[in-house]
Formats: structure tokens, sequence, C-alpha cells
């Protein structure tokens, strides 16, 4: 037996034992999907650490720099400028709102049909993310265990591990389970770049062997700001309202622990985009003719066994908290949005808790099934999160300018938002922007204030008192 077939099968023997250990606090709907309300600090950090840092952080930033790089890791950076952006703007409120989904958000504010065309919107996205986790699951068990994993067949086993441990453990096994993950992430990835670049003769030999048709090694790379400044504008939107930060704010301690546990998580995504960023670089060096998606894993299979396996399922890792926040913030969306809420509202606590194991299964088989047709990892999850850009836009204006809220914004602005990301994609003349983040703005933008102007219903501001800065607004009562 291999010793990288070792490290990858007590890693998930270690995972399945986390799960398996904290059982017996998820036996209620409030520990299953939020921990019970507990994460500390730590564990606030890395679970959001965990859940930025998955497929596209690693795998996906290597193959953008196969191809542009080493600009790249600004996607790790823009992941973290939206981690501090949410620390500063929403995760205390929402864990002082004790809400649970931005749906529920939706019509307590709004109405309801703003509730279900943003858990369609919120689900899709959730779905999309985590069809990419297993994609980059399948490249990293093949490329690690050729012999025993395909392609298909690693994907596949990504699959089984991501949703068994979720629906086992919920978000406490995940939480836990990320202090091990970072840490091996961040050993694993280190040595292994600095072991790459070295074993390669350092950047300099590595930039003499590149393509001179890209400034490999410069700020924008082959990239172009427009770009990059488009990745910013879209980590800095959804952090604020996909579930699954959203849902680790909710499970804090308190406010105060769900705002540090952001920032600290911050500091924790962006140096791990840069070091994929290099290694991404030194395969487009050393083997300019593989596939893109393989560059990371590739480069890192070529190490010493040990090396290679701890980096491996440091990897996998990486992509294993990913998953697991994700598929349970989809789980938690149908559950709550649809079938609590629409299909049986008075389920007890039990039977509710049983529901979200089924949901996450079910979820997981239908995005293992998208995960078979997703191609560019990156650019296919920056156009997903690109609708998150309507829930974003909404949240604020509630928050901090309510006098502009109407009873349809919610509904009108989600719906532009959705008909804006399909036009772009079935009509390429209508992309005239450098990405569909900008035109999502300028669309969700101007929707919102024409329901302004239209609709003369405010929302109830009955039940939402001005906060300690007169600037914005929070809920007394309970989402």
């Amino acid at each position: 037996m291999s010793i990288q077939l070792v490290i990858v099968v007590l890693y998930i023997l270690v995972l399945f034992g986390i799960s398996l250990y904290v059982k017996r606090r998820t036996e209620s709907s409030a520990g299953f999907l939020f921990a019970g309300r507990k994460l500390t600090t730590l564990l606030v950090a890395t679970n959001i650490a965990g859940t930025a840092v998955g497929a596209a952080s690693t795998i996906g930033v290597a193959e953008n720099a196969f191809q542009s790089g080493i600009a790249a890791g600004w996607y790790n950076v823009a992941w973290a400028a939206g981690a501090v952006l949410m620390a500063m703007v929403a995760a205390g409120k929402y864990r002082e709102m004790q809400c649970t989904t931005i749906p529920e958000f939706f019509e307590r504010y709004y109405d309801k049909k703003g509730r279900v065309i943003s858990v369609i919107g919120l689900i899709t996205i959730q779905m999309v993310i985590t069809s990419l986790q297993y994609l980059a699951g399948g490249a990293i068990l093949s490329s690690l265990l050729p012999d025993i994993f395909s392609f298909q067949g690693g994907m596949v086993t990504s699959a089984i591990v991501f949703i068994g441990t979720t629906i086992i453990g919920g978000l406490w096994s995940s939480g836990l389970s990320n202090i091990l993950s970072v840490t091996l992430i961040y050993i694993g990835v280190l040595i292994s770049t600095v072991t790459i670049v070295s074993n390669q003769g350092g950047l300099t030999a590595i930039a003499a062997s590149l393509p001179s048709n890209i400034d490999w090694f410069s700020p924008l790379g082959g990239l172009g700001l427009a770009t990059i400044v488009g990745w910013f504008a879209v980590m800095m939107t959804q952090t604020i309202t996909a579930q699954g930060p959203v849902q680790v704010a909710c499970s804090a301690v308190d406010g105060a622990a769900a705002k540090k546990g952001f920032l600290w998580g911050a500091l924790l995504i962006f140096p791990v985009g840069f070091l994929c960023a290099i290694m991404g670089v030194a395969a487009r060096a050393a083997y300019p003719d593989i596939k893109a998606t393989m560059a990371l894993p590739q480069m890192i299979m070529g190490l010493d066994p040990v090396i290679s396996g701890l980096t491996l399922a440091a990897l996998w890792a990486a992509d294993v908290s990913t998953a697991c926040h994700i598929l349970l913030g989809a789980g938690t969306l149908f559950s709550q949005d649809i079938y609590k809420r629409f299909i049986n509202p008075n389920i007890s606590d039990q039977r509710y808790t049983l529901v979200n194991r089924y949901a996450i299964l079910g979820l997981g088989i239908v995005t293992l099934w998208l995960a078979f047709n997703a191609v560019g990892i990156v650019k296919t999850l920056l156009i997903g999160l690109s609708l998150t850009t309507a829930f974003t836009l909404v949240f604020l204006f509630t928050i901090f300018v309510p006098s502009l809220c109407r009873r349809n914004s919610a509904f009108y602005t989600t719906l532009a938002g959705m008909l804006t990301l399909f036009v772009w994609q079935v009509y390429p003349p209508a992309q005239v922007f450098a990405h569909p983040i900008y035109m999502e703005w300028l669309v969700c933008l101007v929707t919102f204030l024409l329901v302004a102007l239209v609709d003369k219903e405010r929302i109830v501001l009955d039940d939402i008192t001005v906060n300690e800065t007169g600037g914005g607004v929070i809920g007394n009562d309970k989402c």
C-alpha cells in the first residue's frame, strides 16, 4: 500500500471519526445546522477559512495561473476582502438577529414571493459551488492515486465523503474538522511551494522557461485589471449573503465572536492563493502540455511521497471543508425555506433534522451530476456567485437605508439579477462588460431604485430599531 493511499485513508477515517464523535450534538436542528450557536472566534475563523479555501482557491487558482500567471493569487485576496467586509458590516448583525437564511430575512421584511425567488437563486448558487468541489476532488485523487482512482472515480469518492460526513455531523463536524484541514493546508502547500521552486532552480529559472507572451510574475499577469477588480466585486458581494458565510455567522457564540472570527479568517485565507499560483506557473514551465486543471496535482505528485501525500491530502481537505459547508447550506435552504415554510410548517424538530439530512443527500447526488458537466473551476464559480448581487444589495439597503425599501423590492431586484445572468449566458452580444458582476450591480441597483419610485408600499418597520450609530437597522425578533 502506497504512502499516499495510507495518508488519504487515515484522513478519511479521521473525518468520519470526528463526525461520529459529534453526532450526539446534532440530534436537534440547532445542533445540526448551527452547532448549537456555540462556535468560538477560533471555530468561526477556521470555518470561514475552510469555506473559502476550497477547489477554486487552490486547484482553480493554479489552473488560472497556469494560463495567466501569478496574478491568479488575487482570487484569494478578494475572498479575504469579502470576509473583512462581512465582519465590519453584517456578521454581528446576523448573529444578533439569529437569522437562519437570506430568504427568511427577505420574507420577514418584504413578502413571500421575495422569499421564494431568493431561495431558488441561492440553492442554484450552492449547487454550482458544490459541483466544483467534486471536480477538484476528482483531480486530486486521480493524480494522487492513478492506479486506484480515475478522474470520475475520484469525483464519486469525494462525493461520498463530502455527503457522508455532512449528513452525520452537520456543522459541528465541519467546524472541528476545519481546524485539522486548515492546518494541513498551510503545512502542505507551504512545503510544496518551497520544494517545487527549489527543485526548478528558483523563480528566475522558472521565468526563463515560460512563454514570453505573458508577464507571468506581474501583478496583473495575463488577466487584466478589469478581471481582478471583478473578482473583488464578486467575492465582496457574495460573502455578505451566500448561505455558507451567513450560516457560519449565525452559529457564533455572539456577535463579537462572529465579527472577530471573520477578521481572523481573512488573515488565514489570502496567502494560500499566491502559493498555489506559484505552483501553477511552475507547472506551466515544467509540463506545458498538461490539462490546466491538473497543474497543481501534477506538480505535487513529483515530490517526495510523504510530502506529496500530505499536500494533496491538504488540498483534498480544503475541498472537503468547502463542500461540507456548502452542502449544509443548500440543505438548510431547502429544508427551512421550502419544506418547513410551505410543505410542513408544523414539523417536529426531530423530524426536521431528519429532513435536513435527506435534503443534503438528494442535493449532493444532483450536484455530483452537475460536476460531470462543469468546466473551468474559477470561471464557472464566479459566474454563479454573480447572482448574489441582488441579495447583497437588498440586504444593505434594508440595514442601512430602509427608507428606500418597498414591499416588492426584494422580488423584482432578485428577478432582474436572474434575468441579467441568463441573458449574459445565452446572448453574447450583451456581454458589454469585462465580467457579469458589473452588469449585475448596474441592473440590480437601477431596478431597486425604480421600484422605490413606483411602489408606494414601504416595508414594515415595527420590529426594526435604529442601531446605535443611527445609520442602520437591526431586528429585535428572531427571523
